[in-house]
């Protein structure tokens, strides 16, 4: 007759491992994958950078 009590805390391990990894709270990294966030930062980098170059060229 096999030992199930091994199957079974080799079972619990996993799935408390798969629950651990679904809890985690996501970083910022993925927050700046947002394609609005994402849309909105370059908007913003476009309109400094042309500030910028009409300062640097123009005045």
């Amino acid at each position: 007759m096999p030992d199930t009590t091994q199957l079974d805390s080799q079972l619990d391990t996993r799935q408390s491992e798969t629950a651990r990894t679904q809890d985690e709270p996501r970083g910022c990294l993925f927050a700046l994958s947002q394609p609005p966030l994402m849309i909105f930062l370059a908007v913003i980098g476009c309109l400094l950078l042309m500030a910028s170059l009409h300062d640097l060229l123009l005045l």
